[in-house]
């Protein structure tokens, strides 16, 4: 192809025919490119993909959250060297079983029928 308009062209028709039909292909190829790009499918995929990952990212953070949560717990009950801290593990034992009694003697509660009242004669 001419470098200028001002350069006469030197190519013979057959090269010209044939980077005609080389800019056709690479057009045509462009074209389906695009084609394939603004597809519903394609753009429905790539949301799917999209928000996929984003659930992705979210869970694995979540994760690391949990993770450090349980590790904090864990370290006020385990000391260093992995053995049970008793001073901290008897007072939560108690505390919760506690709170199950309580909770059972409400539920049990809950269940029983009411007190019988003395009728008048």
């Amino acid at each position: 192809m001419a470098d200028t308009p001002s350069t006469p062209d030197t190519r013979t028709p057959a090269q010209i025919e044939a980077d005609i039909r080389r800019r056709r292909e690479t057009l045509a190829e462009t074209l389906d490119e695009i084609g394939v790009r603004v597809h519903p499918k394609t753009i429905v995929g790539d949301a799917k993909a999209k928000v996929a990952a984003q659930v992705d990212h979210t869970l694995g953070r979540a994760y690391v959250g949990v993770n450090r949560a349980v590790d904090g717990v864990k370290a006020q009950f385990v000391d260093e060297d992995g053995a049970p801290r008793l001073e901290r593990i008897v007072p939560a034992a108690l505390v919760v079983a506690g709170v199950v009694g309580l909770v059972v003697l409400g539920l049990r509660r809950d269940q029983s029928p009411p007190p019988r009242g003395r009728r008048k004669r």
